[in-house]
């Protein structure tokens, strides 16, 4: 298991504030031939006709010094875990949380733009310093 993410903790209470249950802290996912872990597992009460809704979620904190090859990871780990998901969980959704600050500056860049509509990334865009969700982009 890799270590967590620097804003691991600040994307957690973040969920919790927002009335998410962390159901998996990681999340684990049998590839066949190994494992691997989403960061966090979540579920939330709807309306009692509708149940849970299901989340997993992959927390990216986009501080090295090049955030292009944090995109390359977290878009590679992102293509894995939703292809595995298909076949362990089919209706919990897969999110990639990212600093709002890098969704402000890197990810309005054409090109990141484009990819991330091609590949269907459904996004959680978080305040690391005050520990929310800004905006759920699905």
């Amino acid at each position: 298991m890799s270590k967590r993410d620097f804003f691991h903790e600040a994307v957690k209470n973040a969920l919790i504030k927002e009335g998410w249950t962390i159901t998996d802290d990681p999340f684990k996912l049998d590839f066949g031939f190994t494992e691997a872990f989403v960061d966090l597992g979540a579920e939330k009460l709807l309306a009692a006709e509708k149940g849970k809704e299901k989340i997993a979620v992959e927390i990216k904190s986009f501080v090295s010094s090049s955030e292009l090859y944090e995109f390359h990871t977290a878009l590679g780990q992102f293509i894995n875990y939703k292809t595995a998901l298909k076949r362990e969980e089919p209706d919990r959704v897969l999110f990639l949380a990212v600093p709002k600050e890098t969704f402000e500056t890197f990810f309005k860049y054409d090109l990141i733009e484009e990819i991330v509509s091609e590949h269907s990334l459904r996004i959680i865009v978080y305040n690391p310093k005050k520990e929310v969700i800004e905006q759920w982009i699905k």
